[in-house]
C-alpha cells in the first residue's frame, strides 16, 4: 500500500508522519499493494481545543474511494478514530459479495480467470448474432456514423463499389487505419 502524508495549511511533524504509516498498517494485512492511502491533517482554529485537529484518510481500492474524517484533540488522536472508521469500511468493501447475480457458470469462469487457471485451449463460440438492414452509404457517411455511434468498428455497404465493407479504427483520434471488403466470389465458366 502506498500512502502519501500531507498537511492542509499545517506542517505536518515527523513523529505525527512516523505514527501514521505505523497506523496505516494495520490496514495493509486487507489491501494490496495496489491501494493508494492518502492522509491529509488540518486544524481548525475556530472550533474548541478538544476537536481542532482533523485528520482525513482517502483508501483507493481497485478504482473505488473509501474517504473518512475525525477530529480529536490531537493529530494522533483523530487518526486513531479515523483509522478505525475506514479499516471498517475496507472490512465491508473486501467482503462484500460482488458476483452474486451472476449465473453460476459465469462465476467459475471468473474466478478461474482471476486465479489465471483459466482453459486457454477453450473451444470460442458465438454468444451474439445481430441481423439488421443496410442501407448502401459512401465512406465518408459511414466514418461519420461510426464516429456517432461511438464505435469502434462500423459495417456497411459500400455506395460506390456495391459490395460489404467495414471500417475499423484502432487508434484514437486515427480516422480509419483499416479498412476490410471483402472480395467478389469466383464466377463459375
Amino acid at each position: 500500500m502506498r500512502t502519501i502524508v500531507k498537511g492542509k495549511n499545517v506542517e505536518v511533524p515527523d513523529r505525527v508522519r512516523s505514527y501514521t504509516e505505523r497506523k496505516l498498517q494495520r490496514l495493509e494485512r486487507l489491501l494490496d499493494d495496489r491501494t493508494d492511502a492518502i492522509v491529509e491533517f488540518s486544524n481548525e482554529m475556530h472550533r474548541s481545543a478538544s476537536d481542532a485537529h482533523i485528520a482525513e484518510v482517502t483508501l483507493v481500492i481497485d478504482g473505488r474511494t473509501l474517504r473518512s474524517h475525525a477530529v480529536g484533540g490531537s493529530y494522533q488522536a483523530a487518526l486513531d478514530d479515523v483509522v478505525d472508521k475506514v479499516e471498517r469500511q475496507a472490512v465491508d468493501y473486501k467482503e462484500k459479495p460482488r458476483l452474486r447475480h451472476r449465473p453460476e457458470e459465469e462465476k467459475r469462469i471468473l474466478r478461474d480467470i482471476a486465479d489465471g487457471t483459466a482453459d486457454p485451449s477453450r473451444e470460442r463460440r458465438i454468444v451474439k448474432t445481430k441481423r439488421f438492414a443496410i442501407e448502401p452509404m459512401f465512406e465518408e457517411d459511414a466514418v461519420a456514423a461510426m464516429e456517432e455511434l461511438g464505435h469502434q468498428f462500423y459495417v456497411f455497404v459500400n455506395a460506390e463499389t456495391e459490395r460489404a465493407g467495414q471500417m475499423e479504427t484502432g487508434v484514437p483520434g486515427a480516422e480509419r487505419n483499416l479498412r476490410l471488403e471483402p472480395r467478389q466470389p469466383a464466377q463459375a465458366e
